[in-house]
C-alpha cells in the first residue's frame, strides 16, 4: 500500500464511532445510511426559507434562526416549514436551511467533508452543509462537536421532501488522505483505473493518462458507448414537482430534452441550463481507495461540472465483462454560452486512501442506484 499518513475512514470505523457516541441520532442511524466510505444524513422535522444564503463563521446557526424580532435588519428566517408531514415543498430557486437528525462529537484528530448524493446532483439541488462557527462549507473542522444543517436551493425543479430522506453525504478523514501523482500511476500499472468507453473496453495507457494533483478525465460528446446517438440531457424550465421519496415514478420526457450528438461532436452550452453530461472515459475504484471529482479549472468561472463528487471502493468494479463506470455530469454554465468538444478535458479525480478495507463495496449488494450506469438520469425518472 501506499505511504499515506491516514485515510478516509470506512463503514467498520463509523459503526464504531456510533457505539462511541462521536456519531448519533434521533431517531437511531439506519444500517442503510452506512456506505463504504461514508454516512446519508437525513433531513430533520424543519426547513426554513431563508431570504439569503450566509456565512456561519461569527455566529451558531441556531442563534440565527431563532431571533425574536422578525424585523432585524439581519434576520434570516421568513418562515419555516413542517416536514413531518405531506407538505414539505421547496420552491426552485428559494433558499433553505434544514437540520439535520444527526450530531457530531468527533474525536479530535477526525474531520469530515460533505458533498450531496449522487440523485441530489442530478436534479441541479444545489446543497451545502454548514457547522457552527466554521469558516467553509460542506468542511467539518477536527474535533467538532455540534449540530449539522443542510442548506438546499433547488435550481431546475420544486422538490418535495421529508423528514429522514437523505440529500448529502459526509465522508470522515484521519490524517493525510490523498496520494500523489506518482502513487495515482503506480496503482495504475497495478490495477488499472481508467478504461475506455469503446467496445473495447481497454486500460487507458500511461501516454493517455494526464494527472496533475489528480487524474484528469474528459468528455463525452459522441455517445459512442452505452447511450447511442444521445449524448446528454437538458432540463426543462417548466416543469412538475419532483417528490424525491418516489423511485422510478416521473417520465422523464416531462422533465428533461435529449440532447442528441452534432456532427461535428460539440455542443454550446446556455448560460443557466442544466445539462446531464457523461465523462470519455470509464473509472473503477478499487477497495482500499475512495475518490473525489473536482472542478477543472475552477476559477475561470464559466460553468460548474459537477455536484455531487464522491465515488466509494468498489464504484465501476462491476461484476461482468465490462470494466469501469463512466461519471455522469451535473452542467451548469454560469454567465456566457459556452461551448465544449469532444474529449475536452472536463474535471479531474483525487484518490485517497482508506484507513482500512471497507466490510461492503459499492454496487448492487448494498443498493447502490449507480453501480452500472452509462449516461443516467436520477432514479426518479423513467423513459
Amino acid at each position: 500500500m501506499d505511504a499515506v499518513k491516514g485515510g478516509i475512514l470506512p463503514d467498520c470505523e463509523i459503526r464504531r464511532l456510533m457505539r462511541e457516541g462521536a456519531i448519533s441520532a434521533s431517531p437511531a442511524i439506519e444500517d442503510g445510511q452506512i456506505q463504504p466510505a461514508s454516512l446519508d444524513l437525513r433531513l430533520g422535522t424543519k426547513a426554513y426559507r431563508l431570504r439569503s444564503s450566509f456565512h456561519p463563521e461569527n455566529s451558531n446557526i441556531d442563534t440565527r434562526l431563532n431571533v425574536l424580532n422578525l424585523y432585524q435588519s439581519d434576520h434570516l428566517v421568513m418562515y419555516d416549514i413542517d416536514l413531518t408531514g405531506d407538505k414539505g415543498i421547496l420552491e426552485k430557486g428559494h433558499v433553505y436551511l434544514v437540520p439535520l437528525l444527526e450530531t457530531l462529537s468527533l474525536p479530535k484528530d477526525i474531520r469530515g467533508r460533505a458533498n450531496p448524493k449522487s440523485s441530489t446532483g442530478r436534479l441541479d439541488i444545489f446543497t451545502r452543509m454548514i457547522t457552527d462557527l466554521n469558516v467553509g462549507f460542506d468542511e467539518v473542522r477536527q474535533g467538532y462537536h455540534g449540530p449539522l444543517y443542510l442548506e438546499i436551493v433547488p435550481l431546475s425543479f420544486t422538490i418535495k421532501v421529508r423528514t429522514g430522506l437523505a440529500l448529502n453525504q459526509l465522508r470522515l478523514v484521519k490524517g493525510q488522505s490523498v496520494i500523489s501523482d506518482t502513487q495515482l500511476l503506480k496503482l495504475h500499472a497495478r490495477e488499472p483505473l481508467l478504461y475506455d468507453n469503446s467496445e473495447k473496453n481497454a486500460p487507458l495507457t500511461p501516454g493517455e493518462i494526464r494527472v496533475d494533483q489528480g487524474m484528469f478525465l474528459r468528455i463525452d460528446l459522441r455517445g459512442n458507448g452505452d447511450a447511442g446517438p444521445v449524448v446528454g440531457y437538458r432540463a426543462k424550465k417548466n416543469s412538475h414537482v419532483v417528490d424525491l421519496s418516489k423511485t422510478g415514478h416521473y417520465a422523464a420526457h416531462d422533465f428533461w430534452e435529449p440532447i442528441y450528438r452534432h456532427t461535428n461532436d460539440a455542443l454550446v452550452l446556455e448560460p443557466q441550463e442544466f445539462y446531464i453530461l457523461a465523462s470519455k472515459e470509464r473509472i473503477k475504484v478499487s477497495a482500499g481507495y475512495a475518490t473525489e471529482m473536482v472542478a477543472y479549472e475552477a476559477a475561470c468561472g464559466e460553468l460548474r461540472t459537477h455536484y455531487a463528487g464522491f465515488f466509494d471502493p468498489g464504484f465501476g468494479a462491476g461484476d461482468g465483462a465490462r470494466h469501469g463506470t463512466q461519471v455522469v455530469l451535473e452542467v451548469r454554465p454560469h454567465d456566457v454560452p459556452f461551448m465544449i468538444h469532444d474529449g475536452q478535458t472536463f474535471f479531474k479525480v483525487t484518490y485517497e486512501k482508506m484507513l482500512a478495507l471497507p466490510e461492503r463495496l459499492y454496487g448492487a449488494g448494498i443498493g447502490s442506484s449507480y453501480h452500472q450506469q452509462g449516461l443516467t438520469l436520477s432514479k426518479h425518472f423513467k423513459w
